[in-house]
């Protein structure tokens, strides 16, 4: 089970009492708000995760820009089976997602609700807000 860090925490209870022995790894990501690219800022991961069922926690993928390099993560260290598991997305991010894995690996999407689009902010419309601001209460 890996949260990706800050969001992803608040998932990380619920995920490790369905999948107990589940062992929990931390990729930490974020978004660069002027391009939009995904950051790596930290990771406690194996070097192989060859034969791993890996377990991605994201809560809000909007852009679907970190969500994808996420994923990637995990398939350069040998993952082949990953599940990411999100609350909300957009139409525009799962696409982004969809065309970025294509058949490289077996990549399942599990989503709660596809929320309308993005803003020209690239935020989630309407959407909840900043997850992990909520999460810690910065708002």
């Amino acid at each position: 089970v890996v949260p990706i860090l800050r969001a992803g925490l608040g998932m990380l209870e619920g995920m490790t009492r369905l999948l107990p022995t589940a062992e929990v790894g931390f990729l930490g990501m974020q978004r660069d708000e002027e391009t939009l690219e995904a950051i790596t800022y930290a990771n406690h991961l194996p070097d192989d995760l060859s034969g791993r069922q890996c377990f991605l926690l994201d809560p809000m993928p909007a852009t679907g820009g970190t969500l994808v390099a996420s994923i990637n993560y995990l398939l350069d260290r040998g993952a082949r089976d990953v599940t990411a598991v999100c609350l909300l997305a957009t139409p525009e991010g799962l696409k982004v997602l969809e065309e970025a894995i294509g058949d490289r690996a077996d990549v399942t999407v599990v989503v709660a609700a596809v929320d309308e689009r993005l803003d020209e902010n690239a935020y989630i419309v309407p959407g909840l807000g900043d997850a992990g601001d909520r999460l810690y209460g910065v708002v």
